[in-house]
C-alpha cells in the first residue's frame, strides 16, 4: 500500500548516513542559548517526506522516548538502504519549555513569559501566501502543489521573529512546511491513545490510527486556536477554498496531512509503550513507501479500528461545578453511557458530594491527574459521536 505523495520539482540531495543539525533560536537574555536539534534520513528533497517532532508540550514525555526508539530502527534502515524518501525528526521540539520550572515542577505547555500555549497562535500561512500565489497557480496540479511550498519557504524566510517562541515557531516549520505527512507526537494529563485530524487529511492517515489502536480519534475541518498541525495541514484545503470563492479552477491537492498523536498519559512513559509506538509509526513510514521493506520481510499488517472516528465538536469536556477533591468513578478508556458516574467532587469543609454525569455516550479517552480541582476547572473529556459544540474546540 503506498500513497501518491510525489512533488517532481524537488531536487534529490542524497545523503548516506543520518544527519544532525542544531538551529539556534533567538536569545532574548545576555548569556543564554537554546537550540532545536534535528535529525534527517533518507534523500533530502525526495518524495514523500515525513516530519516527526515530539514533545512540544515540553512536559509530555512519551514522544520523546518514542523518538528515541524510532531514531534507532531509522539509523538501521539508512544503514540498510531502505528510506526511499526524506524523513525529519525533532526529538525535543521545545528547548524553552523544557527549561521551565517552578517549584520543582515542569512548566512546559505555556511560555512563562508571554502565558502562550507553545501549540497554538501559529500563523496563518494561506492568508499569508495567498497574494503571493493566486496568479501563480495554473492547471498543473504538481506544479501547484511546488509553487504552495515555495511560497510558504519565502515568507518563513523572511518572517523576522521578535522573540524566542516566535524563533521557535518559524524554526518548527521551516523544517517542516514541505512535508508530505506530519505527525505531532503528544500525550494527555491521564489518558488513552487517540488521534487528532483534520477531516482533509483522515483518508491517508487512517492506517496510522489503526496502527497505533487508537481508541478515540476526533476529527474537524478546523478546531481552530492556531494548533502547529493544523497550521501546515489548513495551508492547503484553506487556499482551495479560496481559488473556490475567487472562480480560479486550479487543482491544489492536500499537500500536507498532519496529525496529532496522544500517545496516552504523561506517566505512560516505558520502553515496552514507546517501542511498540515506534514499531507503529515505522509500519506506517513503509506503508506509505518513505521506507521499504528487507527482501523477504512481510508487508505490514493494517489491525482493525478499535474505535470509530468521532467529530472533535461531539467531544465533551466535563468540569467541575464546585472545588474539591476529586474521585473518579470511571477509567480512561471506559465507555460511558448517558448519566453515569464520571467523578465526585468532595467539599470536606461543607460535607458536600458534588457529582458530575456524562452527558454524551462514548468512551472516557482523557482526564485530569491532579486530585484536587477549582470550580469550573476541566475535569475528563468523553469522545460523543453527535457534534454539539462551536467556534474553538480546542482546550488551553
Amino acid at each position: 500500500m503506498g500513497l501518491a505523495l510525489t512533488d517532481p520539482t524537488r531536487g534529490p540531495y542524497l545523503t548516506t548516513t543520518m544527519q544532525r543539525i542544531d538551529h539556534p533560536l533567538l536569545s532574548q537574555s545576555l548569556g543564554s542559548n537554546k537550540s532545536i536539534s534535528s535529525f534527517h534520513f533518507g534523500t533530502q528533497g525526495a518524495s514523500p517526506k515525513v516530519y516527526i517532532q515530539a514533545s512540544l508540550h515540553a512536559e509530555e514525555l512519551p514522544g520523546m522516548l518514542v523518538a528515541h526508539h524510532l531514531r534507532a530502527m531509522l539509523e538501521v534502515a539508512q544503514a540498510a538502504g531502505l528510506i526511499q524518501g526524506e524523513i525529519v525528526v525533532v526529538p525535543v521540539a521545545n528547548p524553552i519549555g523544557l527549561a521551565q520550572r517552578l517549584d520543582h515542577k515542569p512548566m512546559g505547555r505555556f511560555e512563562l513569559d508571554s502565558s502562550e500555549n507553545f501549540n497554538r497562535h501559529y500563523p496563518d500561512l494561506a492568508a499569508a501566501v495567498w497574494p503571493v500565489v493566486q496568479t501563480r497557480l495554473g492547471q498543473d496540479a504538481s506544479a501547484n502543489v511546488a509553487t504552495v511550498r515555495q511560497a510558504v519557504g519565502e515568507y518563513l524566510h523572511h518572517w523576522v521573529p521578535a522573540t524566542e517562541l516566535q524563533s521557535l515557531r518559524r524554526t518548527l516549520l521551516t523544517l517542516s512546511h514541505d512535508a508530505d505527512l506530519v505527525l505531532d507526537l503528544h500525550c494527555d494529563c491521564e489518558g488513552v491513545m487517540h488521534f487528532y485530524c483534520e477531516e482533509s487529511c483522515w483518508a491517508p492517515l487512517e492506517p496510522l490510527a489503526r496502527l497505533i489502536g487508537s481508541e478515540a480519534i476526533l476529527l474537524a475541518k478546523n478546531s481552530g486556536s492556531g494548533p502547529f498541525d493544523e497550521c501546515l495541514s489548513g495551508t492547503w484545503w484553506k487556499l482551495a477554498e479560496l481559488l473556490n470563492d475567487a472562480g480560479l479552477d486550479r487543482p491544489l491537492p492536500q499537500g500536507c496531512c498532519s496529525t496529532t498523536i496522544e500517545l496516552r498519559g504523561e506517566l505512560d512513559v516505558s520502553h515496552a509503550y514507546a517501542q511498540t509506538d515506534a514499531q507503529a509509526i515505522y509500519a506506517y513510514l513503509q506503508l506509505v513507501q518513505v521506507i521499504g521493506s528487507a527482501p523477504g520481510a512481510p508487508a505490514p499488517v493494517i489491525p482493525p479500528f478499535k474505535c470509530q472516528p468521532t467529530p472533535l465538536a461531539g467531544s465533551q469536556t466535563l468540569r467541575a461545578p464546585a472545588p474539591g477533591v476529586v474521585v473518579f468513578a470511571a477509567e480512561v478508556g471506559q465507555t460511558m453511557a448517558i448519566g453515569d458516574l464520571v467523578a465526585e467532587v468532595i467539599d470536606p469543609i461543607n460535607n458536600q458530594t458534588h457529582r458530575v454525569l456524562a452527558e454524551v455516550a462514548g468512551p472516557l479517552y482523557a482526564r485530569i491527574r491532579d486530585r484536587y480541582i477549582t470550580s469550573g476547572g476541566e475535569l475528563a473529556k468523553i469522545a460523543g459521536a453527535t457534534p454539539f459544540r462551536t467556534g474553538e474546540l480546542l482546550g488551553d
